[in-house]
């Protein structure tokens, strides 16, 4: 596998960094992970899934946002957050190293539902969708849910969530996936895993465990024809 730094043009001013994941042998599927929104592209469970899934023969790009790149902490306006979306996109689904026939659209919290957003308004041209926590709601008030562009979405998804998640009461996502016609969904849940999967010293997988979890059920479902 190699590993490349490199900056991706967002403008004619602007660039972010970003890792590519080269396979030895690569498969017609390559997958972007975005991050969430209190973290970057070198956040522990990225590092691990982008790693992972290049040696399952995966080509993968992880990248920063704008505003990481600029070193703040408040994320981006959701304009500037799509237009960067959308230029990691197209830069790597014209590499001349990748040329994937489908593009896996992945992301940590902030970083999945803009892809997801995205995708349900026909901006991003992604195959399928993979959410590392998705941010269901606004910490502790589940009554306050994020799901009304889930339900016009129409490519395969898969959900991780952690049972100790503030941001995804797994019930409540539950009833979400069951309303979702158009989309094959399938969700894959840590037991007393947190929004970042952090688990605790009673759960049946320590943290390292949890991310091997992760990762295999994540091969599994790319592996599959949908």
């Amino acid at each position: 596998m190699k590993t490349r730094r490199l900056k991706i043009p967002v403008s004619d001013t602007e660039k972010v960094s970003g890792c590519l994941h080269l396979p030895d042998k690569k498969k017609g599927t390559g997958i972007i992970i975005a991050h969430g929104a209190g973290n970057d592209m070198e956040t522990p469970l990225l590092v691990f899934m982008a790693k992972g899934l290049a040696e399952a023969g995966f080509p993968v790009l992880r990248f920063n946002f704008l505003y990481k790149e600029k070193g703040r902490k408040a994320p981006d306006s959701p304009k500037v957050l799509t237009k960067t979306w959308l230029a990691v996109f197209r830069f790597f689904k014209s590499h001349p190293d990748v040329a994937p026939k489908r593009i896996v659209a992945a992301g940590k919290s902030m970083g999945g539902r803009i892809a997801s957003q995205m995708v349900g308004d026909e901006e991003l041209p992604a195959d399928r969708l993979m959410f590392l926590g998705y941010p269901l709601h606004p910490p502790g008030k589940k009554e306050k849910l994020r799901d009304a562009h889930l339900y016009g979405i129409d490519v395969p998804m898969l959900f991780f969530a952690g049972t100790r998640d503030t941001l995804c009461d797994v019930p409540s996502l539950k009833k979400v996936l069951k309303k979702i016609k158009k989309s094959a969904c399938e969700l894959e849940i840590i037991e007393g895993g947190d929004h970042s999967f952090n688990v605790l010293k009673s759960s049946p997988l320590n943290k390292e465990q949890a991310y091997q979890h992760i990762l295999q059920q994540a091969v599994s479902w790319l592996k599959k024809k949908v």
